[in-house]
């Protein structure tokens, strides 16, 4: 396990290395970019596409909150906020079978779309070459039910005085600040919490990068 600051250029390298070890003509190499919210997952993804497309690899990037469920599926639920958060926000299952299975079967995938001004769902098919590195990026990778099918797993870490700073100017929706502080602190951060003590994301990462703020 090797630690970063901020420099794309130190990811590339074991990345690329595992790459070599795991590169099949049958299915795409996984790369997986897993951090709590707010630590930037979706800005690392990109700088690696950007980076990866420069030593001439196809690259594709998939946002797991791309694939979220309809809104009645994980709020009102009966649970806790937390719980309804890291269990329900997804169909746990369905990405397992459409996304990671079928990245290992054949690179031809279906993935259900979320679409937030209409809280539908549309599901549409997507090919990925068996050449390709595919990075997917988003909060809970490591769950139990999808880990064992990334080839690399990169984890952000930084301080939760940084991520909480950047959420909580960044996710306008909730509301005010203080509506937006309050449902952090009862949805995303408890389930986080959740994470990191069942799952232990940075010691089953591959590579931590770690943004000092």
């Amino acid at each position: 396990m090797r630690v970063s600051k901020v420099s794309i250029d130190e990811v590339i390298e074991p990345l690329l290395s595992r790459y070599q070890e795991k590169f099949s003509e049958n299915r795409p190499f996984i790369s997986g970019i897993d951090g709590l919210g707010g630590a930037g997952k979706t800005t690392v993804a990109k700088e690696l596409r950007h980076a990866l497309e420069l030593s001439s690899h196809e690259v594709f990037i998939v946002h797991l909150d791309d694939h979220i469920v309809e809104a009645h599926k994980r709020y009102g639920t009966g649970n806790d906020e937390w719980f309804e958060y890291y269990f329900l926000q997804w169909d746990i299952g369905l990405i397992e079978t459409e996304l990671f299975r079928k990245l290992h079967a054949s690179g031809s995938i279906t993935l259900p779309f979320y679409h937030s001004s209409t809280d539908s769902v549309i599901t549409k098919p997507i090919h990925m070459p068996p050449s390709a590195i595919i990075l997917i990026e988003g909060v809970f990778l490591q769950r139990k039910e999808w880990r064992r099918y990334v080839d690399f797993m990169i984890y952000i870490d930084c301080s939760h005085e940084f991520r909480a700073e950047r959420v909580l100017d960044r996710d306008t929706y909730l509301g005010d600040h203080q509506a937006r502080l309050e449902k952090y602190k009862r949805r995303y951060w408890l389930a986080e919490d959740y994470y990191v003590d069942e799952v232990d994301p940075i010691g089953s990462a591959d590579y931590i990068y770690r943004v000092i703020k």
